[in-house]
Protein backbone atom coordinates (compact mmCIF):
# COMPACT_ATOMS: atom_id res chain seq x y z
CA UNK A 1 0.00 0.00 0.00
CA UNK A 2 1.52 3.86 -0.98
CA UNK A 3 1.42 6.21 1.53
CA UNK A 4 -0.80 8.56 -0.81
CA UNK A 5 -3.61 5.37 -1.28
CA UNK A 6 -6.83 6.66 0.36
CA UNK A 7 -6.34 3.47 2.71
CA UNK A 8 -3.06 4.79 3.82
CA UNK A 9 -4.84 8.69 4.55
CA UNK A 10 -7.44 6.94 5.94
CA UNK A 11 -5.40 5.06 8.40
CA UNK A 12 -3.71 7.84 9.44
CA UNK A 13 -6.45 9.74 10.92
CA UNK A 14 -6.26 10.10 14.75
CA UNK A 15 -8.23 7.42 16.50
CA UNK A 16 -9.60 9.58 19.10
CA UNK A 17 -11.58 6.77 20.84
CA UNK A 18 -8.26 4.81 21.27
CA UNK A 19 -6.23 7.55 22.39
CA UNK A 20 -8.56 8.67 25.47
CA UNK A 21 -6.07 6.95 28.03
CA UNK A 22 -2.95 8.97 26.28
CA UNK A 23 -5.40 12.00 26.55
CA UNK A 24 -6.59 11.29 30.22
CA UNK A 25 -3.29 10.68 31.07
CA UNK A 26 -2.49 14.24 30.15
CA UNK A 27 -5.84 15.76 31.86
CA UNK A 28 -4.92 13.68 35.32
CA UNK A 29 -1.96 15.86 35.63
CA UNK A 30 -4.27 18.71 36.41
CA UNK A 31 -4.82 17.26 39.94
CA UNK A 32 -1.59 18.10 41.25
CA UNK A 33 -3.77 21.91 41.91
CA UNK A 34 -5.71 19.57 44.17
CA UNK A 35 -3.19 17.05 45.99
CA UNK A 36 -0.19 20.22 45.99
CA UNK A 37 3.72 18.84 45.98
CA UNK A 38 4.51 16.65 48.84
CA UNK A 39 8.24 16.61 48.34
CA UNK A 40 8.30 12.91 48.75
CA UNK A 41 5.68 12.68 45.90
CA UNK A 42 7.81 14.80 43.33
CA UNK A 43 11.32 12.69 44.56
CA UNK A 44 8.96 9.74 43.04
CA UNK A 45 8.44 11.66 39.83
CA UNK A 46 11.63 12.58 39.10
CA UNK A 47 13.28 8.77 40.36
CA UNK A 48 10.40 7.24 37.75
CA UNK A 49 10.99 9.88 35.06
CA UNK A 50 15.09 8.95 35.19
CA UNK A 51 14.25 4.92 35.79
CA UNK A 52 12.01 4.44 32.76
CA UNK A 53 13.87 7.42 30.33
CA UNK A 54 17.26 4.55 31.00
CA UNK A 55 14.72 1.67 30.19
CA UNK A 56 13.27 3.55 27.15
CA UNK A 57 17.61 4.94 25.62
CA UNK A 58 19.39 1.73 27.16
CA UNK A 59 16.78 -0.50 26.52
CA UNK A 60 14.37 0.00 24.01
CA UNK A 61 16.83 1.96 21.86
CA UNK A 62 20.29 1.01 22.16
CA UNK A 63 19.87 -2.93 23.15
CA UNK A 64 16.33 -3.76 21.37
CA UNK A 65 16.45 -1.61 18.01
CA UNK A 66 20.52 -1.44 18.02
CA UNK A 67 21.91 -3.94 19.53
CA UNK A 68 24.56 -1.88 20.56
CA UNK A 69 25.55 -4.28 23.71
CA UNK A 70 24.95 -7.52 24.76
CA UNK A 71 22.64 -8.82 27.96
CA UNK A 72 21.88 -12.51 29.33
CA UNK A 73 18.33 -13.98 28.84
CA UNK A 74 17.17 -12.81 32.34
CA UNK A 75 18.88 -8.79 32.30
CA UNK A 76 17.57 -8.46 28.36
CA UNK A 77 14.09 -9.08 30.24
CA UNK A 78 14.49 -7.14 32.92
CA UNK A 79 15.78 -3.94 30.67
CA UNK A 80 12.37 -4.95 28.40
CA UNK A 81 10.17 -4.90 31.76
CA UNK A 82 11.84 -1.30 32.67
CA UNK A 83 11.27 0.10 29.17
CA UNK A 84 7.47 -1.39 29.21
CA UNK A 85 7.00 0.69 32.37
CA UNK A 86 7.27 3.91 30.13
CA UNK A 87 3.66 3.13 28.53
CA UNK A 88 5.15 3.60 24.96
CA UNK A 89 3.61 0.47 23.81
CA UNK A 90 5.85 -3.28 24.27
CA UNK A 91 9.87 -3.69 22.98
CA UNK A 92 9.02 -5.42 19.85
CA UNK A 93 6.74 -2.63 18.76
CA UNK A 94 9.08 0.13 19.38
CA UNK A 95 12.20 -1.38 18.50
CA UNK A 96 10.92 -2.40 15.29
CA UNK A 97 9.34 1.14 14.11
CA UNK A 98 12.42 2.58 15.23
CA UNK A 99 14.50 0.39 12.71
CA UNK A 100 11.91 1.31 9.85
CA UNK A 101 13.05 5.29 10.45
CA UNK A 102 16.33 4.37 10.53
CA UNK A 103 16.18 2.55 7.43
CA UNK A 104 13.84 5.48 5.87
CA UNK A 105 15.11 8.90 7.53
CA UNK A 106 13.61 11.89 7.08
CA UNK A 107 12.31 10.74 3.67
CA UNK A 108 8.76 10.31 2.31
CA UNK A 109 8.48 6.69 4.09
CA UNK A 110 10.03 7.77 7.57
CA UNK A 111 6.97 7.12 10.07
CA UNK A 112 7.58 10.24 12.27
CA UNK A 113 9.54 12.75 10.26
CA UNK A 114 9.33 16.32 10.96
CA UNK A 115 10.60 17.27 7.73
CA UNK A 116 8.23 15.21 5.86
CA UNK A 117 4.83 16.38 7.75
CA UNK A 118 5.80 19.08 10.64
CA UNK A 119 5.91 19.17 14.22
CA UNK A 120 2.77 17.50 15.27
CA UNK A 121 2.68 14.44 13.40
CA UNK A 122 6.28 13.87 14.15
CA UNK A 123 5.81 14.26 18.09
CA UNK A 124 3.06 12.74 18.29
CA UNK A 125 0.42 12.36 16.11
CA UNK A 126 1.90 9.03 14.54
CA UNK A 127 1.59 7.36 17.39
CA UNK A 128 -2.58 7.68 18.16
CA UNK A 129 -3.26 7.21 14.72
CA UNK A 130 -4.29 3.52 14.01
CA UNK A 131 -1.64 3.08 11.03
CA UNK A 132 1.31 2.21 13.04
CA UNK A 133 -0.30 0.37 16.06
CA UNK A 134 0.49 -3.24 15.15
CA UNK A 135 4.08 -4.67 16.15
CA UNK A 136 5.96 -5.53 12.50
CA UNK A 137 7.87 -8.54 13.10
CA UNK A 138 9.57 -8.88 10.26
CA UNK A 139 11.96 -6.07 11.14
CA UNK A 140 12.39 -7.49 14.74
CA UNK A 141 12.55 -11.55 13.76
CA UNK A 142 16.16 -11.53 16.31
CA UNK A 143 14.40 -10.77 19.36
CA UNK A 144 10.45 -11.89 18.35
CA UNK A 145 12.04 -15.73 18.90
CA UNK A 146 12.06 -14.99 22.77
CA UNK A 147 8.50 -15.83 23.98
CA UNK A 148 8.97 -14.16 26.86
CA UNK A 149 9.63 -10.83 25.36
CA UNK A 150 6.46 -11.88 22.52
CA UNK A 151 4.39 -12.11 25.91
CA UNK A 152 5.40 -8.79 27.52
CA UNK A 153 4.92 -6.96 24.36
CA UNK A 154 1.29 -8.08 23.93
CA UNK A 155 0.36 -7.08 27.65
CA UNK A 156 2.70 -4.28 27.71
CA UNK A 157 0.19 -2.30 29.00
CA UNK A 158 0.18 -4.03 32.21
CA UNK A 159 3.23 -3.28 33.71
CA UNK A 160 2.20 0.30 33.91
CA UNK A 161 -0.84 -0.57 35.51
CA UNK A 162 0.17 -2.49 38.78
CA UNK A 163 2.99 0.58 38.80
CA UNK A 164 -0.25 2.65 39.06
CA UNK A 165 -1.87 0.80 41.79
CA UNK A 166 1.34 0.31 43.54
CA UNK A 167 1.89 4.29 43.94
CA UNK A 168 -1.94 4.76 45.13
CA UNK A 169 -1.53 1.98 48.04
CA UNK A 170 2.56 3.88 48.81
CA UNK A 171 1.26 7.10 48.88
CA UNK A 172 -2.15 7.40 48.28
CA UNK A 173 -3.98 9.90 45.10
CA UNK A 174 -1.06 13.00 45.42
CA UNK A 175 2.15 10.29 44.95
CA UNK A 176 -0.47 8.42 42.35
CA UNK A 177 -0.90 11.93 40.45
CA UNK A 178 3.00 12.98 40.65
CA UNK A 179 4.55 9.48 40.46
CA UNK A 180 2.31 8.04 38.29
CA UNK A 181 0.67 10.88 35.56
CA UNK A 182 3.22 13.65 35.76
CA UNK A 183 6.11 11.52 35.68
CA UNK A 184 4.29 9.72 32.55
CA UNK A 185 3.77 12.59 31.27
CA UNK A 186 7.08 14.41 31.23
CA UNK A 187 8.67 11.15 30.04
CA UNK A 188 6.24 10.47 26.91
CA UNK A 189 7.45 14.21 25.58
CA UNK A 190 10.75 13.81 26.77
CA UNK A 191 11.31 11.03 24.51
CA UNK A 192 9.42 12.61 21.81
CA UNK A 193 11.27 15.40 21.08
CA UNK A 194 14.46 12.96 19.61
CA UNK A 195 11.49 12.26 16.99
CA UNK A 196 10.54 16.12 16.67
CA UNK A 197 13.21 18.90 17.62
CA UNK A 198 16.31 17.03 17.29
CA UNK A 199 15.55 16.55 13.61
CA UNK A 200 15.01 20.54 13.23
CA UNK A 201 17.49 22.22 16.32
CA UNK A 202 21.27 21.64 16.61
CA UNK A 203 24.34 21.17 15.31
CA UNK A 204 25.39 18.89 12.47
CA UNK A 205 29.25 17.63 12.90
CA UNK A 206 29.00 14.68 10.35
CA UNK A 207 27.31 14.15 6.70
CA UNK A 208 24.17 12.20 6.83
CA UNK A 209 21.25 11.75 4.56
CA UNK A 210 19.18 12.80 7.18
CA UNK A 211 18.27 16.25 9.13
CA UNK A 212 19.44 14.97 12.04
CA UNK A 213 21.62 17.43 14.71
CA UNK A 214 22.90 17.26 18.11
CA UNK A 215 21.34 19.07 20.55
CA UNK A 216 22.70 19.47 24.46
CA UNK A 217 19.32 20.40 26.02
CA UNK A 218 17.67 17.07 24.13
CA UNK A 219 20.69 15.13 25.81
CA UNK A 220 19.99 15.53 28.96
CA UNK A 221 16.23 15.62 29.51
CA UNK A 222 16.80 11.56 28.02
CA UNK A 223 19.90 10.34 29.45
CA UNK A 224 22.20 11.22 26.09
CA UNK A 225 19.79 10.77 23.33
CA UNK A 226 20.42 14.12 22.14
CA UNK A 227 23.76 13.59 20.44
CA UNK A 228 21.24 12.57 17.56
CA UNK A 229 23.82 13.48 14.17
CA UNK A 230 26.51 11.49 16.31
CA UNK A 231 24.05 8.99 16.15
CA UNK A 232 22.42 8.55 12.78
CA UNK A 233 26.34 8.70 11.25
CA UNK A 234 27.25 5.81 12.83
CA UNK A 235 23.90 3.84 14.85
CA UNK A 236 25.06 0.65 16.41
CA UNK A 237 27.38 2.45 19.31
CA UNK A 238 26.20 2.23 22.62
CA UNK A 239 27.33 5.91 23.30
CA UNK A 240 26.04 8.42 21.48
CA UNK A 241 27.93 10.83 23.54
CA UNK A 242 31.60 10.63 22.02
CA UNK A 243 33.21 13.10 23.64
CA UNK A 244 34.19 14.23 27.26
CA UNK A 245 31.93 17.00 27.18
CA UNK A 246 29.08 15.39 25.39
CA UNK A 247 26.86 14.19 28.41
CA UNK A 248 25.38 10.32 27.76
CA UNK A 249 24.49 9.38 31.16
CA UNK A 250 22.88 6.04 29.70
CA UNK A 251 26.05 5.31 28.32
CA UNK A 252 27.76 5.89 31.56
CA UNK A 253 25.25 3.15 33.54
CA UNK A 254 25.91 1.07 30.74
CA UNK A 255 29.76 1.15 31.50
CA UNK A 256 29.50 0.45 35.11
CA UNK A 257 26.85 -2.38 34.55
CA UNK A 258 29.71 -3.90 32.41
CA UNK A 259 32.00 -3.68 35.02
CA UNK A 260 29.46 -5.71 37.41
CA UNK A 261 29.04 -8.82 34.29
CA UNK A 262 25.48 -7.88 33.96
CA UNK A 263 26.10 -6.32 30.39
CA UNK A 264 29.18 -6.58 27.85
CA UNK A 265 30.72 -5.76 24.69
CA UNK A 266 29.80 -2.30 24.75
CA UNK A 267 29.91 -1.06 20.79
CA UNK A 268 31.69 2.27 20.58
CA UNK A 269 33.18 4.41 17.32
CA UNK A 270 37.04 4.23 16.19
CA UNK A 271 38.72 7.25 16.63
CA UNK A 272 38.69 7.41 12.60
CA UNK A 273 35.25 7.34 12.56
CA UNK A 274 34.50 10.49 15.33
CA UNK A 275 37.48 12.17 14.14
CA UNK A 276 36.40 11.93 10.08
CA UNK A 277 34.94 15.06 10.28
CA UNK A 278 38.18 16.71 10.78
CA UNK A 279 38.43 16.08 7.16
CA UNK A 280 35.88 18.32 5.88
CA UNK A 281 36.23 21.58 4.28
CA UNK A 282 35.30 24.73 5.98
CA UNK A 283 32.60 25.30 3.01
CA UNK A 284 30.98 21.83 4.13
CA UNK A 285 31.17 22.41 7.64
CA UNK A 286 29.40 25.65 6.76
CA UNK A 287 26.82 23.40 4.55
CA UNK A 288 26.16 21.27 7.50
CA UNK A 289 24.93 23.90 9.92
CA UNK A 290 22.70 25.44 6.98
CA UNK A 291 19.34 25.85 8.04
CA UNK A 292 17.60 22.73 6.54
CA UNK A 293 14.01 23.01 7.86
CA UNK A 294 11.34 25.31 7.88
CA UNK A 295 8.53 25.03 9.90
CA UNK A 296 6.38 26.38 7.05
CA UNK A 297 7.66 23.77 4.50
CA UNK A 298 5.61 20.70 5.24
CA UNK A 299 2.19 22.85 5.22
CA UNK A 300 3.20 24.56 2.23
CA UNK A 301 4.12 21.51 0.86
CA UNK A 302 0.48 20.00 1.40
CA UNK A 303 -1.04 23.58 0.73
CA UNK A 304 0.51 22.80 -3.54
CA UNK A 305 -0.52 19.63 -3.25
CA UNK A 306 -4.05 20.53 -2.17
CA UNK A 307 -4.14 23.62 -5.06
CA UNK A 308 -2.79 21.08 -7.69
CA UNK A 309 -5.83 18.75 -6.57
CA UNK A 310 -8.19 21.82 -7.38
CA UNK A 311 -6.90 22.64 -10.43
CA UNK A 312 -7.16 18.84 -11.56
CA UNK A 313 -10.45 18.74 -10.22
CA UNK A 314 -11.40 21.69 -11.94
CA UNK A 315 -9.82 21.11 -15.29
CA UNK A 316 -11.94 17.44 -15.00
CA UNK A 317 -15.15 19.69 -14.56
CA UNK A 318 -14.24 21.61 -17.76
CA UNK A 319 -13.67 18.63 -19.74
CA UNK A 320 -17.03 17.05 -18.87
CA UNK A 321 -19.01 20.42 -18.99
CA UNK A 322 -17.12 20.53 -22.90
CA UNK A 323 -18.30 17.07 -23.29
CA UNK A 324 -21.76 17.39 -22.37
CA UNK A 325 -22.16 20.84 -24.13
CA UNK A 326 -20.98 19.36 -27.44
CA UNK A 327 -23.70 15.88 -26.87
CA UNK A 328 -26.35 18.45 -26.28
CA UNK A 329 -28.89 19.27 -30.14
CA UNK A 330 -27.80 22.21 -31.75
CA UNK A 331 -30.20 25.48 -32.72
CA UNK A 332 -28.51 25.06 -35.96
CA UNK A 333 -28.81 21.58 -36.36
CA UNK A 334 -32.28 19.61 -34.82
CA UNK A 335 -32.25 16.38 -33.77
CA UNK A 336 -34.03 13.61 -34.24
CA UNK A 337 -37.23 13.57 -35.20
CA UNK A 338 -37.05 17.31 -35.49
CA UNK A 339 -34.35 16.98 -38.45
CA UNK A 340 -36.22 17.84 -42.07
Amino acid sequence: MTASSPASVQDEKINWVASIPFIGMHLMCLFVFVTGARPVDVAVCVGLYVLRMWGITAGFHRYFSHRAYQAGRGFQFFLALVGTLALQKGPLWWAAHHRHHHRYSDQEQDIHSPLQKGFWWSHVGWIICDKYGETRYEHIKDFARFPELVWLNKLHALPGVLLAVALYFLGGFSMLVWGFFVSTTLLYHGTFTINSLSHVFGSRRYKTTDTSRNNWLLALITLGEGWHNNHHYYQNTANQGWFWWEVDLSYYSLKALSWVGLVSKLRTPSEQVKNVYLKYTPEERAALNAPLFSWSAPLAARKKAAEQKVKAAEEKVREALAAAADSLPSAQEPQGLLKP
